[in-house]
């Protein structure tokens, strides 16, 4: 499949290697050369006594000074594990480099020092990425600091000590800083170590995921920080470890990667869902710290393959840009994929992406045969009840699809339900973003069902999970913002075979509403994708082929079908269109069948413009038959009628 963005610039970059590596033609070597790159372009924007970087581009709410820190922290990282992995053999200039710019920013008297730790402060994150690469880099920065400076540093390090931290992933950076100034000789508190670890017992959740926090909050988290975290720890902790704690936390990670791996489409791309994507391929570093710590299940061939897949994905379609920077975006510049914390330097989190060169040149990871991913050799599907979703995956094109419906990203009642694009999608994949307007404007139809109100279509809100389970998932949620005297609810149940999803909706709302129900955004930068529209069918196709359609098979007789355009409102282009279908509900209950295809397979996207063969039948005992486009049939389809609600923004609890 033809993507957007293609990059003719390969010339900073080794030649591929296609005997070592037949699907990405990455070596060491290239990932060696685009750390040297992403470390060389930040050189201009170095403070003069290198204890900060100032990039352009938005500040994150922290302001200036917590920006400038972070561009230093997360680019430290960096340049430790190119430096570790090299065993120091990388020049003296970058070695010296981070050592000045240590040396300035913990001396308090220094016009360029940090920003001190104190509760719930941005710089926690961002010491926790200085103590990491302190930790790897300790025979060539820290043994040769002078006394003074690695005092400084420790009572840097200190503010950890005693503080409030964000009771999320934040409660590993105070693990990590306070367990590096245990092995530094410095004042720390084990119960605050101890703490932060057994509070990441309490969000994990089963099958290889924690939850980031308190709620049902799964996202790429759980893969660069949640897991990622715990094996560095393991690192620097050293004999100090609890062994138990330790193997633990392997095991989990084993468990997560037999999962993870999913996550990938064959081009590379990763499943775009969630928040901080601007952190790009920092996806691929929990598969680096699974060979680290002898904790995966994948051949070292499959391993490298993922992971500069997806290094390789973002090279192609030019990040880092022309500067060598990565910008707040996907591909290009583009806000939305970013939070408010956000700063120039936050995309530099990529940099855990680099753990692989930790492990040495002659490891199997990097001297192995790439094998193919999964993605690659057959067709796919695998439930993941932990989180809430399903993932189908196709070899024809190499997309993956999440369906969703467990993750949204909310603390649990009584606080209120709120709605999110990158979380509340019925959908997300390797080849599309959620469409992202403005705040102002109303949310985009892509992957949603919204009653269509005065007041503006409703949000998904707080997603309350029924079961996931072999190709089928379910959930419920009281629409956000719909109005009328009357309750209204809705339960889902999704089914995935191949491309395709049938999603079946049973929608409790007041006669007349109108009810709208969005397929795929596509979207691209060159020209708007074609549309095309017929009787309950709409079809929003791009020129490489990426298709989306949406077709009714039950409840839209009366459905007018449209494809939605829009600029701006995408990360994979500035042209994105979706297919919609918009019909009237007769009050009390209306049960609708949806197809919902994306496709960049021909075969599959033909069809897609004509009659599909797929269908949804009544059956005895309020059932429903389905039948795919291929044939084949799935049974016993039972919509429950359930309310669960608890919480401001939720209705009262109820179950009939």
């Amino acid at each position: 499949m033809t993507a957007p963005h293609l990059s003719a610039d390969a010339g900073r970059l080794p030649p591929p290697d296609p005997d070592l590596s037949p699907r990405t033609g990455y070596t060491r070597a290239h990932w060696e050369a685009t750390a040297d790159r992403l470390l060389a372009a930040l050189r201009p924007y170095a403070t003069p006594g290198l204890a900060q970087y100032r990039l352009p581009g938005r500040t994150g709410h922290s302001g200036a000074w917590s920006d400038g820190l972070e561009g230093y922290a997360r680019s430290f990282l960096l340049a430790a594990f190119r430096i570790a992995g090299s065993d120091g053999a990388v020049g003296p200039d970058l070695v010296e480099r981070y050592a000045a710019g240590l040396a300035a920013g913990v001396d308090p008297r220094h016009p360029e020092h940090w920003p001190p730790i104190t509760d719930r402060s941005q710089p926690m994150v961002e010491a926790a990425s200085v103590a990491l690469a302190l930790h790897e880099t300790r025979p060539w920065i820290w043994d040769r600091l002078d006394d003074r400076t690695k005092e400084r540093a420790a009572d840097w390090l200190g503010g950890f000590v005693g503080a409030t931290v964000n009771d999320s992933n934040w409660r590993l950076f105070q693990v990590i800083a306070e367990e590096f100034l245990a092995s530094v000789g410095a004042p720390h508190d084990r119960a605050e170590i101890d703490a932060g670890l057994d509070r990441l017992d309490d969000w994990y959740r089963g099958g290889g995921w924690y939850t980031d926090g308190d709620g049902r909050k799964f996202d790429y988290y759980n893969a660069w920080a949640l897991h990622l975290y715990p094996v560095l720890w393991a690192r620097v902790a050293g004999p100090r470890a609890d062994p138990a704690r330790v193997a633990a936390h392997r095991a989990r990670l084993r468990e997560f990667l037999g999962v993870h791996q999913h996550f990938f489409g064959s081009d590379g791309a990763p499943v775009h869902q969630g928040r901080s994507l601007t952190y790009r391929y920092a996806t691929a570093a929990p598969l680096w710290a699974g060979a680290l710590a002898d904790a995966t299940p994948l051949p070292p061939g499959r391993t490298r393959r993922l992971a500069s897949g997806a290094l390789k994905h973002f090279t192609d379609r030019r990040v880092p840009d022309e500067q060598g920077l990565l910008s707040l975006g996907w591909y290009r510049p583009y806000l939305p994929v970013t939070q408010p914390y956000s700063g120039p330097a936050s995309p530099y989190w990529a940099s855990k992406a680099f753990l692989g060169l930790l492990l040495p040149a002659d490891h199997p990871v990097w001297t192995a045969r790439e094998e193919a991913g999964p993605v690659d050799t057959a067709d796919r599907q695998l439930a993941l009840p932990a989180p809430g979703w399903l993932l189908h995956s196709t070899a024809a094109d190499g997309i993956v699809r999440l369906v969703n419906h467990g993750s949204d990203r909310l603390p649990p009642p009584p606080a209120a339900s709120a709605d999110s694009p990158h979380y509340t999608g019925f959908a997300y994949s390797t080849a599309t973003a959620p469409e992202t307007p403005p705040p102002d404007e109303a949310p985009g139809p892509d992957n949603r069902i919204a009653l269509l109100t005065p007041t503006g279509p409703s949000r998904r809100g707080r997603i309350h999970p029924l079961y996931t389970d072999g190709r089928r998932a379910a959930s419920s949620h009281a629409p956000l913002g719909s109005d009328g005297d009357e309750p209204s609810h809705l339960t889902t149940v999704s089914v995935v075979h191949g491309p395709w999803e049938i999603r079946v909706h049973r929608v409790e709302a007041p006669a007349g509403t109108p009810v709208r129900a969005g397929g795929w955004a596509v979207a691209c930068d060159d020209a708007p994708p074609v549309a095309r529209t017929g009787p309950a069918r709409a079809v929003a196709r791009r020129a490489d082929g990426l298709t989306s359609a949406l077709v009714g098979l039950l409840g839209w007789d009366e459905a007018v079908a449209e494809v939605a355009r829009a600029r701006g409102h995408n990360a994979y282009g500035e042209h994105s269109a979706v297919p919609v279908l918009t019909a009237p509900h007769p009050g009390g209950t209306l049960l609708l069948a949806t197809l919902v295809v994306l496709t960049a397979d021909p075969l599959v996207s033909a069809s897609a413009d004509g009659p599909t063969g797929a269908s949804a039948v009544p059956a005895p005992g309020g059932r429903l038959r389905l039948r795919f486009p291929d044939g084949t049939t799935e049974r016993d389809i039972y919509i429950p009628a359930v309310r669960t609600a608890a919480g401001p923004g939720d209705r009262t609890k109820r179950a009939y």
